[in-house]
């Protein structure tokens, strides 16, 4: 892990995030139904958390069905499922440094609580005296959505997925990786009052996109026997707030597979979106 942050904070440079951002998002690779897209994120291991071994897919089950035992609204529990789907750039060519990770301000000083801090000292924005103040860019209280994060995978899935989604997910998609801000309270003289207000929605997201690698998949269904197969979709209403994952049961031998519905919700079968 100290290896990765050492690349991704030498590398993440404000003119490499603009590249990025205009390399992707776009959204002109094409077109995977978002469980296409979990199956091909699966062969992932993320270098910046060594710490699970849970695959992928059963990260993004876990964290979505802890959301739904808790009680909260479907679009939430939605959220939980979708949040990592970002990282199949690493499947696109990306090196991980330039998807997984915690994420920071570029074109600005860099904050000690941002994790490795020390490892800015390589990153050729820190020799740009503009780019080194407090507010090095940016306005105080902009607002987030005008500041240049590192590039990764929050931002992939947030430009993916944001005419769909309430402004709470949208948010929680975005800024998850963002643990400067949404845990040590970093950077906030650059955020608005909206997105002080979002954040705590950002902050009700986090403990769920924790590992549980003590008693792995506690929480998950093992996939075998939930017999998902064929195509997923997303049940959505443009830019309803609603927007609801629905899993349908799978199919073993032509039988509903009960084991899907009795996990309580059923699961998706996931609309073709533009990535």
């Amino acid at each position: 892990m100290t290896e990765f942050y050492r690349q991704n904070h030498a590398f993440q440079t404000l003119d490499f995030v603009k590249a990025k951002k205009a390399e992707y998002c776009a959204l002109n690779r094409g077109k995977k139904s978002i469980w296409e897209m979990a199956e091909y994120l699966n062969t992932l291991v993320d270098d910046s958390d060594p710490d699970t071994d849970l695959t992928q897919i059963e990260h993004l089950l876990q964290t979505a069905e802890a959301i739904r035992k808790d009680g909260h609204p479907r679009w939430f529990v939605l959220t939980g499922f979708l949040h990592d789907l970002g990282k199949v750039l690493c499947l696109y060519g990306e090196p991980q440094w330039a998807v997984v990770g915690d994420t920071f301000p570029a074109g600005c000083g860099y904050s000690d609580q941002i994790v490795f801090p020390e490892f800015f000292a390589a990153n050729p924005d820190s020799k740009i005296p503009a780019y080194q103040t407090k507010y090095g860019i940016y306005e105080p209280n902009c607002g987030l959505d005008k500041v240049h994060l590192s590039f990764g995978h929050d931002e992939y899935i947030f430009q993916a997925t944001r005419k769909y989604l309430p402004k709470e997910a949208q948010y929680m998609l975005r800024y998850h990786s963002f643990y400067a801000a949404h845990r040590h309270d970093a950077y906030r003289y650059l955020m608005n009052e909206q997105d002080e207000r979002m954040f705590e929605w950002v902050r009700k997201f986090n403990p769920y996109d924790l590992y549980s690698n003590g008693d792995r998949l506690a929480e998950t269904p093992p996939i075998a026997k939930l017999g998902i197969h064929g195509r997923r979709w997303i049940v959505a209403g443009g830019a309803n707030p609603n927007l609801f994952l629905t899993i349908w049961p799978g199919r073993t031998q032509g039988k509903r597979c009960a084991g899907a519905r009795a996990w309580g919700y059923l699961l998706c079968d996931l609309a073709r979106g533009t990535c």
